[in-house]
């Protein structure tokens, strides 16, 4: 079941989440890449980098679009055609995009150990006081996602992920937060929307996806 789930986050906003079970041969045969990114393609070096990348193709189709509606800025962030909003996210397993008419950022992670040694550097851990590790592990990485989706839609360079994004506190059952951005002298505050994908090998996987307030 690649086409994994669309989320109807409201009428303007869609998400389709695609998990990578092809070879790297099957999903290059069902998409057809502008010449651009076909170089691009040709140039990752890692083979689950390159089935993201073409899952992300496959992600458009399902919502009506085609490689050759989707271009990149000087600053790597997408864009379609149409003037949509996209945000694009791969890690491992599942793959992502978001399309609405307001801008929206949108991250998908797979929920590791490794994320708590390296917490410090992105957030205020004492948030994490009083959970047991599993639950350390699975909030530390929605923080993550918070910050890589509030990213994606400013996507200005000099944003630090300490130092200019907060997330407000938050339970893991809430399934939603807000977050703010300080940076160059604005503050911007965000609504966040959060959920578990669990993959048949019992590894855990997080969606995040923000929009600006």
């Amino acid at each position: 079941m690649p086409l994994h789930k669309i989320i109807t986050h409201d009428s303007a906003t869609k998400i389709y989440i695609w998990k990578i079970e092809e070879s790297f041969e099957d999903l290059f045969d069902e998409v057809v890449l502008n010449d651009i990114n076909l170089i691009r393609l040709n140039t990752m070096k890692s083979e689950m980098h390159q089935r993201g990348f073409l899952s992300v193709r496959k992600l458009l189709q399902e919502a009506g679009y085609s490689d050759f509606d989707l271009h990149y800025d000087q600053d790597g962030k997408p864009h379609l055609k149409d003037n949509q909003f996209i945000s694009i996210s791969h890690s491992s397993e599942f793959s992502t995009i978001a399309i609405s008419d307001k801008p929206v950022g949108i991250d998908v992670e797979l929920a590791k150990e490794k994320v708590l040694k390296i917490a410090s550097r992105f957030m205020d851990i004492s948030h994490l006081d009083g959970l047991s590790e599993e639950e350390q592990i699975r909030k530390a990485t929605v923080v993550w996602g918070i910050k890589e989706s509030v990213f994606k839609i400013k996507n200005e360079k000099g944003i630090s992920f300490p130092d200019h994004i907060f997330e407000n506190p938050f339970l893991l059952s809430d399934k939603r937060a807000t977050a703010k951005l300080s940076f160059n002298n604005l503050i911007e505050s965000f609504n966040i929307f959060f959920e578990e994908i669990d993959s048949n090998n019992n590894q855990n996987y997080t969606l995040v996806y923000a929009f600006e307030n």
